[in-house]
């Protein structure tokens, strides 16, 4: 019997169980070489007007046939598209994965294709040349086979074709209903006999529309070769089985494109998809066969690789460095954790690739002074249990790889490591040290992404654990600013980044140096001349990055005005609305909670006043989530307009997002409010 269908995000739909045979009668939605002229004309093709090109249809239907070797998985696909901007020119290539291992091959066959054009009231239409179907290998295990339509231009349609044979059943297609680019028509058909059992996996926001399911019996003849009899004679032949086979069909009409957000992990978490993952196998007169994998199966092959488990007790060469580190660090244990992460941090930089193993061993990427992150982490749980820590790998996938879903134990779905370390109190501590600029224990943007899994020796001991940071982006600013009588201004600004915030920044004045930072930083800010600046604390890491400076900003005359206008918080609070969509079907992922706090002084010129004082305001999100204050104080000299802002959520759904939008907007309207100062009478 096959595994139920599993439903990830918001997608529903009926299931619908139709006559028998219905997969197999139901007309194909497209054919290929068969256009209609009407997509050539110049008429509207998706809502989204600023679609560079949109997916007229896209066709795909898996079923297995029987070979030589078993059974094999055909994967036919026709797709066609319409290019509307010179922008969506890349949307007339292809590309095939094909899997390869052990000397099989999946086998790429029946490419074909056209471009089509409008010319002179006529329908021309240039062929996909076989010299146009390029190969690149794209891992240890897929070549990627790529092809580009020719002759394309603004108003064309293109359409290609292809099919897929594959020895691989735990290899079933997927199929993404959704693109970056709107899609008229996506369907999705599979046959699969019942000897196969799948999980199949359905994520995002997109309701189907097409569900149906039905099963029929079906025949495949087996066929073997000769054998010589204990006679002498030779026998071979062929029988027929009969195995009742599923019929299934997806479909969604209209699919909206779906681009990066802000805010977002990758956009692969939230496209409408299916996934499919060989359970068992139950060929007949065979005992039942389980493919499924499990996480303890997944921790089993990684204790036990040479470049992964093997590389966790390797660091006995750091005996010497770490003994004096240790001696001036103490007894307490964050403090040892921290020398030993330094120790890491400063002898082994990454190289930026994010890696679940080791590319040698932990002493070569330590005497090449590079590597991984698998080789820095690796190597820093092993630091950690020479140090005579409790220290362990958690397994887990980055924010740009997607989200890790525990009800799918597969290897694949894994592409970073770091350390977990028990505390002697009972707490615990998550560790990287691939954050050249980071304290230990602030684990890096990119691994904030849901939960990793824990890999104990143990299996009662392994678990999963919260990826997740006590460090915010946080920011604090005191502004100074004194008003002259012809508008000109002078402000002295001292601003405090700390957690996330300290280490972008600390990142960014690495990469810029001193100089180009403070001149980019006053770019945004029309007539702004800084003076004097001075950084503090570049090197403290654990401690927020100071900065004080001096500005000069021109007022609009050489002499008094009788009016002066002012937005203070505008030139320091958030610059834009990061929510610009009015709606929104993910979550706004932040990683983590955030802070900024603003407070302005500003003295204003003898003989004017303020002509209204703005109002107070407070903000808060449901369920505080958040919450904005505004307050104004006026003094002898002058006011105080004083801004915080707290998002206490790392996430928030997609039912916040309308809140979260308005929210911010409300609070950018209150940071740019005019401040009207007058020349008493």
């Amino acid at each position: 019997m096959m595994q139920p269908l599993l439903t990830r995000g918001l997608l529903v739909g009926a299931l619908t169980v139709a006559a028998a045979s219905l997969a197999r009668a139901q007309e194909a939605p497209i054919k290929f070489g068969k256009i209609d002229e009407a997509d050539l004309t110049e008429r509207p093709f998706a809502a989204d007007t600023a679609a560079s090109a949109v997916v007229l249809c896209d066709f795909g239907r898996s079923r297995f046939d029987y070979g030589e070797k078993g059974f094999i998985v055909v994967f036919e696909r026709v797709k066609r598209i319409k290019i509307l901007k010179k922008s969506g020119y890349e949307y007339a290539n292809g590309r095939v994965p094909l899997y390869h291992a052990n000397g099989r091959e999946e086998k790429l066959t029946s490419v074909k294709g056209f471009t089509y054009n409008l010319v002179n009231g006529q329908v021309v239409k240039d062929k996909l040349n076989s010299d146009a179907i390029f190969r690149e290998e794209s891992s240890a295990n897929v070549t990627i086979r790529k092809f580009t339509l020719p002759n394309v231009r603004v108003g064309s349609v293109v359409e290609y074709a292809y099919s897929v044979s594959s020895d691989f059943a735990f290899n079933f297609q997927d199929w993404t209903f959704q693109e970056d680019i709107p899609v008229r028509w996506s369907e999705y058909r599979a046959s699969i006999p019942e000897y196969f059992d799948y999980k199949m996996l359905m994520q995002g926001y997109e309701p189907l529309t097409v569900r149906e399911q039905n099963s029929a019996v079906g025949q495949f003849t087996v066929r073997w070769s000769s054998n010589t009899t204990s006679e002498g004679r030779t026998s071979g032949g062929a029988e027929t089985i009969t195995p009742v086979v599923t019929n299934y069909r997806w479909a969604i009409k209209d699919v909206p494109a779906l681009h990066e957000e802000p805010y977002m992990t990758t956009p692969d978490d939230y496209l409408a998809r299916i996934d499919f993952e060989l359970t068992g196998v139950r060929m007949p007169n065979q005992p039942y066969e389980t493919t499924a994998g499990s996480w303890r199966k997944i921790e089993h092959e990684l204790l036990a690789d040479d470049n992964f488990g093997a590389q966790l007790n390797r660091a006995g060469f750091l005996k010497e460095k770490l003994g004096p580190l240790l001696a001036a660090a103490g007894t307490d244990a964050a403090t040892r954790i921290a020398a030993v992460h330094g120790l890491v941090r400063s002898s082994v930089k990454h190289n930026g690739q994010h890696r679940l193993r080791t590319t040698g061993s932990v002493r070569k990427a330590f005497d090449q002074k590079t590597g991984s992150s698998a080789d820095v982490n690796l190597l820093l749980i092993a630091a950690l249990r020479e140090a005579g820590f409790t220290a362990n790998p958690v397994v887990l996938s980055t924010r740009s790889h997607g989200r890790l879903q525990p009800e799918v134990p597969l290897l694949s779905r894994l592409n970073y490591v770091l350390a977990h370390v028990q505390l002697p109190d009972g707490q615990e501590m998550l560790v990287d040290a691939t954050e050249e600029l980071a304290p230990a224990g602030m684990l890096p943007h990119h691994c904030l992404n849901g939960q990793g899994r824990l890999v104990m020796p143990q299996e009662k001991d392994s678990r999963w654990v919260a990826l997740k940071s006590a460090d915010r982006l946080t920011t604090y600013r005191q502004i100074s600013l004194q008003v002259a009588a012809s508008g000109e201004l002078r402000g002295q600004v001292h601003q405090e980044h700390a957690g996330y915030q300290g280490l972008s920044q600390r990142e960014k004045l690495r990469e810029l140096g001193e100089k180009k930072y403070v001149t980019e930083m006053s770019t945004g800010h029309e007539g702004w001349s800084i003076g004097k600046y001075a950084f503090k604390q570049r090197d403290e890491l654990n401690k927020p990055l100071l900065l004080d400076y001096e500005f000069v900003s021109t007022g609009s005359s050489d002499g008094p005005v009788s009016t002066i206008y002012l937005s203070p918080l505008r030139d320091f609070g958030i610059s834009k609305n990061p929510f610009l969509h009015e709606n929104r079907r993910f979550p706004v992922d932040l990683g983590t909670q955030l802070e900024e706090t603003i407070v302005v002084s500003l003295t204003l010129p003898a003989g004017y006043e303020l002509e209204e004082t703005p109002q107070g305001l407070i903000l808060e999100l449901p369920e505080k989530g958040g919450r904005f204050t505004y307050g104004v104080q006026n003094g002898p000299t002058g006011l105080q307009l004083v801004s915080r802002l707290s998002l206490s959520k790392p996430v928030y759904s997609a039912e916040e997002y309308a809140y979260l939008r308005e929210f911010f907007a409300r609070l950018m309207a209150k940071q740019s409010e005019r401040l009207v100062i007058k020349k008493k009478a």
